[in-house]
């Protein structure tokens, strides 16, 4: 994150939330109850994915951009639910949701993620 420290990492978490509550309002098949609740799913989503990459490689990254990727952040948003309680995410709301986080990720630049 060049240099940001924590501040940098508290903001990228608030605005994973932030989406995340978005993303509950407007897809189906894809809730998230509450703030906390979405800032507590993006920490999962966060450490999941982050075990995931470390076991299998850089190449499941949603940043690689491709179907392996996409596929890869559904599954983690997936599994995430059965760690946030009031987290609920069908298959199709898993793969609605990486479909626009991966989204969001190829529009907005670098430097503001």
């Amino acid at each position: 994150m060049r240099g940001s420290g924590w501040l940098g990492v508290v903001v990228r978490f608030v605005v994973s939330a932030l989406v995340l509550l978005f993303l509950g309002a407007v897809l189906p098949g894809f809730t998230v109850a509450g703030f906390v609740n979405a800032l507590i799913a993006a920490v999962a989503i966060a450490a999941i994915g982050y075990i995931v990459e470390a076991i299998l490689g850089e190449r499941v990254s949603p940043q690689s951009r491709g179907v392996v990727g996409f596929i890869t952040a559904a599954v983690v948003i997936y599994v995430a639910q059965f760690f946030v309680p009031t987290m609920r995410v069908t298959i199709l709301g898993a793969l609605l949701a990486s479909l626009v986080i991966g989204i969001i990720d190829a529009v907005v630049p670098t430097e503001l993620r």
